[in-house]
């Protein structure tokens, strides 16, 4: 696979789920000759069977909302705006020039006056004896995916953020008992969520009962380790204002960096504000 018209890209976007559709819809926008790179559409979200709190729609499925981002960001498919469904392995800057090359799983290259990266994270999963020996077998990372295996049947979830109270609520309907194991004296979820879990007299809140909690989630920034500063647990840092890593040229939004909050809605923002500031560069430069 070879860059359109063997012209060297103004962007490439890797990542397909909200920070990356948002971004693309930009970039489509604003005519820049783009590449969007994604394993697939819709980021975490994909296996979730009800969100609530996806702006401007009262619920929608994880599937649907995949779809969605999808055939927004396909509007712009034009020949200078490509999505091509693959895997970036590797980005290099170019020797002697402000460009950067993105190797793909499959050996495509592009070569790219500027990178955004929107690629998310994966779940963080319990590093104790037994969790590979029994994962699928009792033990699971998705109650929208497992859930139902365990009706009628006490259930424990580990972590008190908002994953893990939604998971508890969505147990609760057809689990006995459902408790959930706070490493700490707080719980991290939205209030609206506790107060949620508070109403159900299934649901038990133990503090300060393990000491292991899924605190977080694991970065796809592999990719990028030696080419921009990442922090401790694997996340590119940026600066919050623009979305710009400490490598001129390449930028970062979403899960997999060092902002605050993850949520879909700032993943949209923020990929969306990364593009204003790459518009801005490619303008100038």
């Amino acid at each position: 696979h070879k860059t359109m018209s063997n012209k060297i890209l103004d962007l490439v976007i890797v990542g397909g789920g909200p920070a990356g559709a948002g971004a693309a819809v930009y970039a489509g926008r604003k005519k820049l000759n783009t590449v969007v790179i994604k394993s697939a559409w819709g980021g975490q979200s994909v296996v979730s069977t009800d969100i609530n709190n996806w702006i401007g729609t009262k619920a929608i499925s994880g599937e649907k909302l995949a779809k969605d981002l999808q055939e927004h960001v396909e509007e712009y498919k034009s020949n200078i705006f490509e999505i091509v469904t693959d895997e970036v392995v590797s980005i290099q800057k170019v020797n002697d020039s402000n460009t950067f090359k993105a190797v793909t799983k499959n050996n495509a290259e592009f070569i790219t006056k500027a990178v955004l990266i929107t690629t998310g994270s994966n779940r963080k999963t319990l590093d104790i004896p037994g969790a590979k020996e029994f994962e699928h077998k009792g033990l699971t990372y998705c109650a929208s995916c497992d859930g139902l295996f365990f009706a009628d049947m006490d259930v424990v979830v580990v972590g008190a953020g908002n994953a893990g109270l939604e998971s508890a609520l969505q147990l609760s309907a057809y689990c006995r008992a459902v408790t959930i194991l706070i490493r700490g004296e707080t719980i991290r979820a939205d209030e609206l969520t506790v107060e949620a879990a508070r109403k159900f007299s299934n649901i038990k809140l133990m503090f300060k009962t393990t000491p292991i909690e899924v605190l977080g989630q694991i970065p796809n920034t592999g990719m990028v380790k030696d080419l921009v500063t990442i922090d401790a647990i694997g996340k590119i840092e940026i600066d919050p204002w623009t979305g710009r890593t400490s490598e001129s040229g390449i930028w970062a939004a979403g899960d997999c960096t060092n902002i605050k909050y993850h949520q879909n809605n700032i993943a949209v923002g923020e990929g969306v504000k990364a593009l204003e500031d790459i518009y801005q560069y490619i303008k100038q430069n």
